[in-house]
């Protein structure tokens, strides 16, 4: 076997795995912060211990991410970031990774999964910061402002009501009641609007929200709609051309759920006919890779149409929120083994013990390994004083706690168990 780093790593390719007998210490456990992430997250990482931070206000490119990574316990990313298998692959003590956005359609879930990775995001601390941002679109586009504004930059007076109107009265249309469709149900209800929403599962409504029993009734009945779901197979170009076609003549279209869920023609074509009063778009199909670049869009030049940068949850407030979420997962994990939440792997909370060391077991999920595990512990009187496993699709987790005396020997058996992918002493 060959020792590297802390990992003793089986070099037979019919046993690929990574073991780790001694604890990291926290001074020597590497964290890569990339993107700028809020700065909480770093102050939040030093308080409970860790210091060997590196922190990077951008994102990197494939190959200077290959470099970057390699020997680094943590990522965290935000959405430019891309972790593909090549990545990982170059990743050699990576254990968690953490993406300061909603969205992990960056990384390569699948693959860090199978290397016994799991992966952490913040689903809930920007969904006030969108849906904030699509009550301001809305309003701004049933006042008819985007064209007015256009209009007095240019030179005109565009002074009158035509095609100016309230909020309230008018009845909107949520695809996807998940937390920020919900969110936004509540704050559209305050300005006296009606809200209508679907969702493929049956959802218990806020306020006095109705969910209907189809898309094509949402759009009909919908004087705005607003897409709120996520990247999925299902989701993909579910706004189509003839779905345009079904939505009320002068309604109003915002997406700022994810950019492959429109078909951007359909939506130029809906906009040119004017079957559509105006538009808001803050995700797109393909978006620029910095800041420099320009977004590459028909629906550029559209004075009824709102382009924004993907920055529904871009507040000071969210970025905040989401620093110090994933931040604590990070620390929970490394503390704790604790997975709750994380989106690629089994899920366990287990409350620490005084006088135990800690085993992280990461396996394959097939029967036998748990009965595996027993046995060996008690063929050589190794007491299990706490334990807890789950599984989620092809992975198994494992986390045990044994007396400090026994904590060697339990490793060394553990080593012997067949499917075990990752193994680490955690404390």
């Amino acid at each position: 076997m060959l020792e590297l780093r802390g990992y003793i790593a089986h070099s037979s390719e019919l046993r690929h795995f990574a073991m780790e007998l001694q604890p990291n210490k926290k001074s020597d456990t590497r964290f890569l912060l990339l993107e700028g992430v809020h700065k909480n997250a770093v102050e939040s990482l030093e308080k409970a211990g860790f210091t060997n931070i590196e922190y990077v206000s951008h994102a990197l490119d494939e190959a200077s991410l290959i470099e970057k990574i390699k020997g680094a316990r943590f990522v965290g990313i935000r959405s430019r970031t891309q972790l593909t298998q090549k990545v990982l692959d170059a990743a050699d003590r990576l254990t968690a990774i953490g993406c300061f956005c909603i969205g992990t359609n960056q990384v390569d879930l699948e693959t860090a999964k199978m290397k016994g990775i799991p992966v952490f995001n913040a689903p809930y601390s920007n969904t006030r910061s969108v849906a904030e941002m699509v009550i301001g679109q809305l309003i701004l586009l049933l006042r008819g402002i985007p064209e007015k504004n256009w209009s007095v930059h240019n030179g005109t007076w565009p002074k009158s009501a035509d095609k100016s109107y309230e909020a309230r009265g008018k009845t909107l249309g949520i695809v996807g009641y998940g937390s920020i469709g919900s969110q936004l149900s509540v704050l559209a209800e305050s300005l006296g609007m009606n809200v209508i929403y679907y969702d493929v599962v049956t959802k218990l409504p806020l306020g006095n929200a109705t969910q209907v029993d189809s898309m094509d009734e949402l759009l009909r009945l919908s004087d705005v709609v607003t897409l709120h779901v996520p990247e999925l197979e299902s989701t993909k170009n579910m706004m189509t051309k003839a779905e345009f076609d079904k939505m009320k003549s002068g309604a109003i279209f915002i997406n700022a759920a994810r950019g492959t869920c429109v078909d951007i023609d359909a939506l130029v074509q809906a906009l040119e006919e004017k079957r559509l009063a105006g538009a808001a778009i803050d995700v797109f199909p393909t978006e620029p890779k910095s800041n420099d670049e320009p977004l590459e869009s028909r629906l550029r030049g559209f004075s009824n149409v709102i382009l924004t940068p993907h920055i529904g949850g871009s507040t000071v407030e969210a970025q905040a929120n989401i620093g110090l979420e994933v931040a604590d997962k990070f620390i929970q994990f490394a503390q704790n083994g604790t997975t709750v939440s994380a989106v690629n792997f089994p899920e366990i909370a287990l409350a620490p013990r005084p006088n135990t060391h800690r085993l992280l077991h990461i396996h394959h999920n097939q029967p036998g390994v748990l009965s595996s595990v027993n046995r060996l512990f008690a063929e050589h009187d190794i007491n299990i004083l706490a334990q807890s496993m789950t599984t989620k699709d092809e992975i198994g987790y494992l986390l045990i706690d044994v007396a400090e005396f026994d904590s060697t020997l339990a490793f060394e058996h553990l080593q012997s168990v067949e499917g075990t992918i990752r193994l680490r002493v955690l404390y």
